[in-house]
């Protein structure tokens, strides 16, 4: 097994494995050709798993993990998130699942065993991908009173560095991959860029680091309007997007994409108890066959970096 000299994670919210029935699942009705091509002609839906609930392709797999993490109630963000990002049982941890944000009570272990702060520790190099309103243009309170995971991990490791200067200049990556929301808040200070072109940002992002993060939030917030065509059209962004950041990563790099609850693979009713993928992709990623559960992720991508554990899950 080829050991990978970096590794990727790409968060999508709210993405789940459901059945492919056309009128209400996404990934059945969108057109999704980079997705197939690197699944061997299979998507993301529950008819395409096989018997043991994984897709394995020529160049990826796919595992489907579960996200309720024995915790009775609808998985949510916060608890899903802090699962996701530290191997830790975020649900249990906290007593029940709970979002959007990431509780208070979880952040001090959120901040100590993230992927991102744990390779730090690791005197390795880490790198958060995504824009925030640092400077240059309004921040909504609310992002950093009730925090996401993403933005937390990235904070405790000193990656939080990247805001509207590095996006102008091609060195960020807006969290709905494509820059229109940034440029209704700065204008022409921000040029728009295609699925492609951001991607190739993130790889190079990725490049010249160990481990990196980038965090895409617009699946979630699709399922939860309950719109088909708006659900279809943020899911063939991200076909292109991943697809295009497949082509562009350097050879030595592990890919992992993964979420922390279902939600857009049936846009009828918000979040679902449906598990959610792990697609991965470059060397390494034979491990990730074996997922069962959003706290195999992270450990995962440290075995196959060769970073020891800091603890065993809970």
């Amino acid at each position: 097994m080829t050991a990978p000299r970096r590794a990727i994670l790409v968060f999508l919210d709210g993405v789940g494995i459901g059945p492919g029935d056309p009128a209400h699942n996404p990934f059945a009705a969108a057109h999704l050709p980079r997705l197939r091509a690197l699944l061997g002609g299979r998507l993301p839906v529950a008819e395409h798993l096989d018997g043991d609930g994984r897709i394995v392709a020529e160049g990826a797999v796919l595992a489907a993990a579960d996200a309720t993490l024995g915790v009775e109630g609808l998985p949510q963000s916060g608890t899903g998130q802090t699962t996701l990002l530290t191997g830790r049982n975020g649900a249990a941890e906290y007593g029940r699942h709970f979002g959007p944000w990431v509780p208070t009570p979880l952040r001090p272990l959120l901040a100590a065993e993230n992927l991102l702060r744990r390779a730090v520790d690791a005197e390795r190099m880490a790198a958060f991908a995504n824009a925030y309103p640092l400077s240059g243009a309004p921040a909504d309170p609310r992002i950093f009173r009730r925090p996401a995971g993403p933005m937390l991990a990235a904070q405790s490791a000193g990656a939080l560095t990247r805001g509207a200067a590095e996006l102008a200049e091609g060195r960020a990556v807006a969290s709905s991959i494509t820059n229109e929301r940034w440029q209704e808040r700065l204008g022409s200070d921000i040029p728009q860029v295609t699925p492609d072109q951001a991607a190739r940002t993130l790889a190079r992002i990725a490049a010249e680091a160990d481990v990196t993060l980038f965090a895409h939030y617009d699946t979630d917030y699709t399922g939860h309007r309950g719109d088909l065509a708006g659900a279809v059209a943020a899911l063939e962004r991200v076909d292109a997007f991943l697809g295009a950041l497949a082509d562009a990563l350097p050879p030595d790099a592990l890919l992992v994409v993964s979420s922390d609850h279902g939600n857009v693979e049936d846009v009828r009713g918000g979040h679902t108890i449906n598990p959610v993928p792990v697609l991965a992709l470059g060397p390494g990623r034979e491990r990730f066959v074996n997922a069962r559960s959003l706290m195999d992720v992270t450990p995962m991508m440290f075995d196959a970096l060769g970073i020891p554990p800091l603890t065993s899950n809970t």
